[in-house]
């Protein structure tokens, strides 16, 4: 695989991670160029296994967390197979794991052991809650962190219903989280050769988010009000209906909301003290998305939008995430692609969202297969073809589809 000219060229990530996360956070740093070695047991990483999916371990979400990556398939349980881990340990700069802390020990894969034997590496072990805490080993998925650190109930007190956001936020918030502060690690570790054991526990990090500016009057020693962000709590705070659809019209500043007011033709509330400065806005959001919400009707969605562009009122029609994916920004900028798999053909590919000038990230190689790469990455580690071989036949590796030897 040729890392080309991506940031983290010269890099090496050991990706001991399943489902979203982890790998997800460890794409990333594929993307900007790292050489990530994905370490799956022989049964592979479940998310190998969701659907729709053309041939068997290759469903379209693997596809879409495990590009520049190379696959190798070990029974870490055995002991070849844990001799072969540790050492590709030994030639990595950094480790990503969201296994639990207590499964990590047993196998003698914990921070402190790994880092013992390669003192550079950077460790970066992400859970659901705190290593030091009761809940260290309580399994934890993305809803139930959306529970814990009070999404649900932001869901609640919006929507009346306690619900899970439509998509896996905190899978997807903590892989950034995962992302920055391992990039912080390795600089650190360029500057010194020194490594360091990286924790992201889920609760906290999605606590820690959330808290931004639901934590609100709490803020405050005396409390000042409750939480929850005002402006997005209100009711009304939503979506409204167009003349032949649905948009979000957003006046933001009392400047954009007299705008909209005097576009709307109802000059009479251009100069409405509800909404005059900042404190009286925040006291009265939801008359504002009440009137919003009853002026919208009069008009069809591009009417809107030519009315708001003309004033700088914040503006966006709603998309289905079908019409988003053929959106003309979206195909003109490359956010989603089409590729050629090896073996599953034709299919869209999400692109790096951010565009760097000097070092540009994309992707060099699609989602490998169950232990592609196996045979291959131990003749790097030294295996002669007969040992591979043997660890083959015990089903201590996996040599899957496209390996080489």
């Amino acid at each position: 695989m040729d890392n080309g000219t991506g940031a983290l060229t010269g890099v090496r990530v050991i990706d001991l991670a399943s489902v979203v996360m982890g790998p997800y956070a460890t794409q990333i740093l594929g993307d900007l160029g790292a050489d990530v070695i994905k370490v799956e047991s022989p049964g592979g990483d479940m998310v190998r296994r969701t659907h729709p999916q053309r041939h068997e371990g290759m469903g379209a979400l693997a596809l879409n967390v495990n590009r520049n990556k190379r696959s190798i398939a070990l029974d870490l349980k055995s002991p070849e197979g844990h001799a072969a881990f540790l050492d590709l340990v030994a030639t990595a700069d950094v480790l990503v794991t969201n296994m639990r802390p207590g499964a990590l020990e047993r196998l003698g894969l914990d921070g402190e052991t790994l880092t013992a034997h390669n003192p550079r590496l950077v460790y970066c072990r992400a859970q659901g809650f705190r290593s030091d805490s009761e809940l260290a080993d309580r399994a934890a998925y993305d809803e139930i962190v959306q529970a814990s650190s009070g999404m649900v109930d932001l869901m609640r007190r919006a929507t009346g219903t306690p619900s899970y956001a439509p998509t896996i936020l905190a899978d997807k918030v903590c892989a950034l989280t995962i992302v920055y502060s391992v990039l912080a690690a390795v600089i650190h570790q360029k500057a010194t050769g020194q490594g360091q054991v990286v924790e992201v526990p889920m609760n906290d990090t999605m606590l820690a988010f959330n808290l931004v500016e639901h934590l609100s009057g709490h803020t405050f020693v005396p409390e000042q009000g409750p939480t929850g962000f005002n402006r997005s709590m209100a009711a009304g705070h939503q979506a409204v209906a167009t003349k032949d659809g649905w948009a979000c019209i957003l006046p933001y500043t009392p400047r954009n909301i007299a705008d909209f007011f005097r576009a709307a033709g109802r000059e009479d509330l251009a100069d409405d003290p509800r909404f005059a400065d900042g404190a009286a806005l925040s006291a009265h959001q939801e008359d504002l998305y009440g009137l919003i919400g009853g002026l919208s009707p009069e008009r069809t969605t591009d009417e809107w939008a030519r009315l708001c562009a003309e004033y700088s009122i914040p503006f966006a029609p709603v998309l289905a995430i079908d019409e988003a994916e053929n959106d003309p920004y979206v195909t003109e900028g490359g956010v989603l692609t089409e590729s050629e798999h090896p073996t599953e053909g034709r299919y869209r590919s999400i692109g790096f969202p951010v565009k760097l000038s000097g070092t540009p990230a994309g992707m060099r190689s699609p989602c490998p297969s169950l232990g592609q790469d196996s045979v291959a990455l131990l003749r790097e580690l030294g295996r002669s073809p007969e040992q591979i071989e043997e660890l083959v036949r015990a089903g201590t590796v996996v040599a899957g589809s496209g390996a080489t030897s």
